[in-house]
């Protein structure tokens, strides 16, 4: 596994522009990556360096891909998976930049991405967080994320804004926002220092509402900033479909409601999460033969029955 001390912090100087860290994480998917530093080449702003962090996949990344062709890259392999959480937060640990971009690898990023995710900063420094307009790589006239809408403290739903809709210029109006989108997300250094990191028990799923919701605590404002753009191939790593999303959304929704609801709050959702959520995702898996699905339901139910700490981490 990577050591986990902090580097040499060492800033630019003040003459410099800021230094973004671009953080992703790899696992098992180096053509993607590949893909993903390819689209980096086209960045118009001077100053950043990527971090990949290779988690635990089976070929190194450096075993693939020349990091001769990509001057700003850094990769940090990690020998054991620390998921979406553990892996981003590994990549923040060793960066060195003001502002760390934490985005996916299954995205391609725009030339001016970097250079319109920076200018809401200079304009108001209570926010501590830009996201951009994402779009779907596969259908780019369609919307996956413009901004989020509160949480819905006695269901634990939280919507997108835009999503799934076709873009006609009605999203280009930038605002601040409930939550960031993990797919691509702009932290100051000093969100980071005052809030913490990621928190890693979540591992997958649910972490940036979590992290959002605990930036927004600390009084800083996340800001959607539609100037800026990235297209998302969408659960590239997990998919869509799979058992492991099912696991992962259904404990981290009620881990979530856990950490951050009234205890009001929490009884309404549980009684709502066990008499509608419960019985009707189990029987809709089972009646369409998804058996591995309703157990991945259970177990991700049963795991907030056993795990009782609610530890900032």
């Amino acid at each position: 596994m990577a050591k986990r001390e902090r580097i040499d912090d060492s800033r630019q100087p003040s003459d410099q522009p800021a230094l973004v860290s671009i953080i992703t994480i790899n696992y098992n998917q180096a053509e993607i990556t590949r893909q993903f530093l390819e689209s980096a080449k086209s960045l118009t702003y001077p100053n950043y360096e990527i971090i990949v962090v290779d988690n635990a996949s089976i070929q190194p990344l450096t075993t693939y891909i020349d990091s001769t062709l990509y001057p700003h890259l850094r990769v940090i392999r990690s020998e054991e998976n620390l998921g979406f959480t553990g892996g981003n937060n590994l990549g923040i640990q060793e960066a060195k930049g003001d502002f760390f971009f934490v985005v996916n690898n299954d995205t391609e990023l725009s030339p001016s991405l970097l250079d319109e995710l920076l200018k809401p900063f200079g304009e108001n420094k209570q926010i501590g967080v830009t996201c951009p307009k994402i779009r779907f790589f596969d259908a780019p006239q369609l919307v996956q994320y413009a901004g989020y809408n509160p949480m819905n403290r006695y269901t634990g739903t939280a919507t997108a804004i835009g999503f799934n809709q076709t873009d006609n210029g009605q999203f280009d109006e930038p605002h601040s926002t409930y939550f960031a989108h993990g797919c691509a997300m702009m932290v100051s250094r000093n969100v980071v220092e005052k809030v913490g990191r990621f928190a890693e028990r979540f591992f997958l799923y649910y972490e940036e509402l979590d992290w959002s919701q605990r930036i927004r605590d600390a009084g800083f404002i996340i800001y959607y900033q539609p100037t800026a753009s990235i297209l998302h191939k969408e659960s590239a790593s997990v998919g869509q479909n799979s058992p492991l999303r099912t696991y992962y959304l259904t404990r981290n929704r009620i881990l979530f409601m856990r950490r951050h609801s009234s205890s009001f709050q929490r009884l309404v959702f549980y009684l709502f999460f066990g008499v509608c959520v419960l019985p009707k995702h189990v029987v809709s898996y089972a009646v369409s033969g998804k058996i591995t699905h309703a157990k991945a339901f259970l177990k991700g139910t049963l795991w907030n029955l056993t795990s009782t700490s609610l530890s900032p981490v």
